[in-house]
């Protein structure tokens, strides 16, 4: 360990990801002196891993994994707290023959019961042989663990180092074996096991550091993702290592604390490369003065990627104002689409582009599926983020409700095939079938459409509300309670539930921080014109605290989620009007 971060460049010749497995990438990321930094929610360095040093720990703890005698290819889950103990049991799973599972870390305060069941069902859903969490977790991993589970064993890091090493050559993980299971963030469903082969993520990882974003050898990443998403775990661990760049890592719950921590990283590491959801330049945006955007030197961000949730052009605009006394250049945005089933990278916006908007006839959109561009008398427009042409190699066509092949800029069902599209979902043939075709078609779940060869997206069919045949989005109803003065981005979510003689009811429920009554009460009648008036619509608009509106492991909110706990809501108060009721002889 050292006292100073891992330098930015080194004299060993760039390799971008042509390496037949990530234990090799390793190896020879090892060479150089590059690797990760961690820091403080206060904003000091912690602690320094080089990649030579994560290779030698790894291959440690692999030889130390080797002696508990599991079967090749046994599931080592482990809990993805941000830190250098994550990283030395992930690759050493790779020297060893395991697949390691990368486990949520808890986000919801209060929700103690509910984290310990989410990691029951990880566990017995992956069929882990033998489970890791630090310290601070660990009581979640007790609880957990029940007795019908065939752990091995399970513990803190502190659990295996004490393992003695076992003799014998280490026979990493081979180029078709899998590279490790990545659960989804659970927005539409409970979370399902993306299976990952060595093949896979390392075409993902060739393209996006070749094509996406075009890796050199001065470049540095920053990020403050969580370990357990997509664009954490590929993007800002594997990429790094797969390119011997150096990285420097923010715990997600501190940045979600002190989002300008991650500016001032930037800033003072001289970073190039670091990704966000909207959600996260949102809230930098709402953070950071114009004084203290003057404090930061962000002239040297040149790739600033977004994505993971629906994009929405104004976010970005808000950021690119605020932090332009720090040098940040809007043409640094890059809008790119992906998800764990595609290993990450599925399209990304040529660099140097920034964001490039679709404004098109929302109406005609919704009756015609038909995204046609908006006249300057066009009564309801919707914008729409482009997010590039697909990566090399891969192909993305769009369907209609029978699975044919529309042209452009006709919506349907986003699908995508290509070198480094999964395997599978672990242990559930049935739905690998559903969303797999033989000839390796994935259905993705979202909609949207292709215009002048870039992906662009709608949104996800699950999400569809359709009210007396029409189809209505619910991001239209978020961003219409989203304009109001009371309520933030992010503040609201909508969906249907079936209502008298059985027809769907769209609701909209809303996150307020106001607490006047008649200002409450003037914001709800004022959301219902506004949605009469654009959408032509009525529907019912809960008001409800700050925080209550759940969230994914990754940190988009789940319309499904929100749609289950309004109607729990309901169904308490309907209990409750009934006992007082019987209580008043009613």
């Amino acid at each position: 360990m050292g006292v100073e971060p891992t330098p930015t460049t080194h004299t060993l010749p760039l390799r971008a990801a042509d390496f037949s497995s990530l234990a090799e990438a390793l190896d020879y990321a090892a060479e150089g002196e590059t690797g990760a930094n961690f820091y403080t929610g206060g904003g000091e360095l912690q602690t320094v891993l080089s990649y030579r040093e994560l290779r030698r720990e790894a291959r440690r703890l692999a030889r130390r994994l080797s002696s508990l005698g599991l079967e090749r290819g046994a599931r080592a889950a482990l809990v993805a707290v941000t830190g250098p103990d994550f990283l030395r049991f992930f690759f050493a799973c790779q020297y060893a023959g395991l697949v390691p599972v990368p486990l949520p870390v808890s986000i919801r305060l209060g929700g103690h019961g509910a984290y310990v069941a989410q990691l029951r069902n990880l566990l017995r859903g992956c069929r882990a042989s033998i489970a890791m969490a630090p310290a601070g977790l660990m009581k979640f991993l007790d609880e957990a663990v029940i007795d019908e589970f065939e752990l091995r064993t399970y513990g803190g890091p502190e659990v295996f180092d004490a393992l003695p090493e076992a003799d014998g050559v280490l026979r990493p993980l081979d180029p078709d074996e899998m590279a490790y299971i990545q659960y989804t963030s659970g927005s539409t469903r409970f979370p399902r096991g993306v299976v990952i082969t060595q093949r896979q993520v390392l075409s993902n990882l060739s393209s996006i550091i070749c094509d996406g974003v075009q890796i050199n050898a001065q470049d540095r990443c920053m990020s403050w993702l969580p370990y357990y998403h997509d664009m954490g775990m590929v993007g800002f661990v594997l990429a790094p290592i797969a390119a011997q760049r150096s990285v420097d890592y923010l715990d997600t719950h501190d940045f979600a604390m002190r989002p300008r921590r991650w500016l001032e990283l930037i800033s003072r590491n001289r970073g190039t490369i670091s990704f966000s959801p909207p959600f996260g330049y949102e809230l930098c945006a709402r953070r950071v003065s114009r004084e203290d955007a003057a404090r930061y030197d962000l002239s040297t961000w040149r790739a600033a990627g977004v994505g993971a949730e629906t994009i929405r052009a104004e976010t970005l605009e808000r950021f690119a104002e605020a932090l332009a006394p720090s040098g940040f250049r809007r043409e640094a945005f890059l809008p790119c689409y992906g998800m764990a089933e595609c290993s990450l990278g599925i399209s990304s916006t040529p660099l140097g582009r920034g964001l490039e908007v679709d404004r098109v006839d929302a109406d005609h959109l919704a009756a015609e599926y038909v995204a046609r561009p908006a006249a300057p008398d066009t009564a309801r427009v919707s914008d729409f983020v482009k997010c590039g042409p697909p990566l090399p190699g891969h192909e993305v066509v769009i369907r209609d409700a029978q699975g044919h092949p529309v042209p452009e800029r006709h919506a349907g069902t986003i699908t995508v095939r290509g070198p480094s599209v999964m395997s599978g979902y672990f242990a559930d043939p049935e739905l690998t079938r559903a969303s797999l075709s033989p000839d390796g078609w994935l259905d993705t779940g979202d909609v949207g459409y292709i215009a002048d060869g870039s992906v662009v997206i709608t949104g996800r069919k699950s999400d569809m509300i359709i009210i007396r045949g029409r189809n209505i989005w619910p991001q239209d109803l978020e961003y219409l309670a989203e304009q109001q003065p009371e309520v933030r981005p992010g503040d609201a979510s909508a969906f249907s539930v079936p209502g008298p003689g059985g027809r769907e009811v769209v609701v909209l429920v809303v996150q307020c921080r106001v607490g006047d009554p008649a200002r409450r009460a003037a914001l709800v009648r004022r959301m219902h014109r506004l949605i009469h008036e654009t959408l032509g619509i009525d529907g019912v608009i809960e008001l409800v605290p700050p925080h209550t509106l759940p969230r994914t492991s990754s940190g988009k909110l789940s319309r499904s989620a929100a749609r289950r706990d309004y109607l729990q809501r309901l169904e308490e108060s309907e209990r409750s009007a009934g006992t007082a009721e019987a209580a008043l002889g009613g």
